[in-house]
């Protein structure tokens, strides 16, 4: 039977943007050298001479300037929301530098249709799949949206969204915000306009880097309870009698992280400043428990350094299947930005998960049943060899759990 509990790595994708209108008047040079091709970076440091060669990295997925949303939605997102939508934790998240697109990368424009980003994407296609699965699942979907300014974490959704709210911790919930709201939703229309209420509480501010600098990091999280029936020799295996669904439940979130950035290149000051000062306070409390979670010299892991790490707990180290977006310019100016957001990327890609799907233990076991008589199918029909042998050893790892008339009722809907 399968094995949802297998380690695997967080994805962490690369993302350039193009030299900005600033850059160009500026005459700054291009540093950094994109191979979609074979998913590599390499970063040049303009102060030194030609006997050094640039600095590589390798990733999952690379994108250069000419990338467009629809095409880093597709590779880089996607799987992650099928995911979700099967009852799997997601993240995807964009860090980098202040100024270098990762609000453009997780929410992008309206308008045109095709400058949407990972966010109002993943709206569509969350809809589009349960418009095409309507007749066999049912879905329920809610949303909801904070931000951590200054280390306070607010609720982008409240009436009153300055209001500080707690982290709360238990056994069965893991870490959760107390009091946030959720909203139902039932459409792209209803869960966009979510969107557009929350990003009016959301803290920005202009900096000499960004005209719309984030203040805060944001995070918009998706929750997909989805019922499905399964046929009734699964069902029977554990008495599940007439009530032969389960429900299986996944949540995505949305990350979009304020930027990390030097106050000598931002000219900020005042609660500009103090903002800075908090924001890299909080993006170096990740960058330790990424190192912590690669290293493993020490079994202590500082999630709780920060809000945004103990919010981000499951999904580094966790039950979450995550992506990381790292997103660059590529300006000599930010050589040292640069190179210091791609070894943040590197050490993040050796991060390992162990996500499973979220349902009852029974769920779980009735899932496992119908997987095996799907296989056990597939095999007699194909007429491959030892089809009899598997029937027996898998009814000897079920047996234990089905009552003899269950085990009868299996055999037959496999023969």
């Amino acid at each position: 039977m399968s094995n949802n509990k297998a380690a695997e790595s967080v994805k962490v994708v690369v993302r350039c943007r193009p030299l900005n209108s600033k850059e160009t008047a500026d005459g700054r040079d291009r540093i950094v050298e994109i191979d979609v091709e074979a998913g590599a970076v390499k970063v040049r440091n303009p102060k030194s001479d030609d006997r050094e060669p640039p600095k590589g990295f390798t990733f999952d997925q690379v994108y250069d300037s000419t990338s467009g949303q629809m095409e880093i939605f597709d590779v880089t997102a996607k799987p992650i929301i099928d995911s979700a939508m099967e009852g799997y934790n997601g993240t995807i998240f964009a860090y980098g530098q202040t100024g270098t697109g990762k609000s453009h990368t997780m929410e992008g424009r309206d308008e045109p249709p095709e400058l949407r980003g990972i966010i109002p994407n993943t709206f569509d296609y969350v809809f589009q799949v349960i418009g095409k699965e309507s007749g066999t699942k049912e879905y329920l979907v809610r949303a909801s949206y904070l931000e951590i300014y200054n280390e306070d974490i607010r609720d982008l959704l409240s009436k009153n969204p300055n209001a500080k709210l707690e982290l709360k911790e238990t056994p069965d919930k893991g870490v959760y915000v107390k009091d946030l709201m959720q909203f139902v939703v039932k459409s792209q229309a209803e869960i966009n306009s979510v969107l557009h209420v929350g990003k009016k509480n959301r803290s920005v501010g202009s900096t000499l880097m960004n005209q719309e600098s984030s203040r805060s990091h944001a995070i918009f999280t998706i929750t997909i309870e989805m019922t499905e029936k399964y046929d009734a020799a699964a069902a029977a295996a554990l008495g599940a009698g007439k009530d032969d669904s389960h429900i299986r439940m996944g949540k995505l979130n949305l990350v979009d992280l304020a930027g990390s950035e030097r106050q000598t290149k931002t000219g900020a000051t005042g609660d500009r400043l103090k903002e800075g000062i908090k924001i890299n306070l909080s993006l170096t409390a990740l960058g330790n428990v990424i190192s912590a979670l690669v290293d493993g010299k020490s079994g202590h892991v500082p999630y709780r350094d920060s809000k945004l790490t103990r919010l981000l707990q499951d999904s580094l180290g966790g039950n979450t299947k995550t992506v990381m977006v790292a997103n660059m310019g590529p300006a000599d100016w930010n050589y040292d930005e640069t190179l210091s957001t791609l070894r943040y990327a590197n050490r993040a890609k050796n991060i390992k998960n162990k996500p499973r799907i979220n349902e009852d233990p029974k769920d779980a076991m009735l899932r496992e049943f119908q997987e095996e008589i799907n296989r056990l199918k597939s095999m007699l029909e194909g007429g491959g060899g030892g089809g009899e042998g598997d029937m027996s050893s898998t009814m000897e790892r079920v047996k234990k759990t089905m009552d003899p008339e269950a085990m009868e009722k299996m055999r037959s809907e496999v023969e």
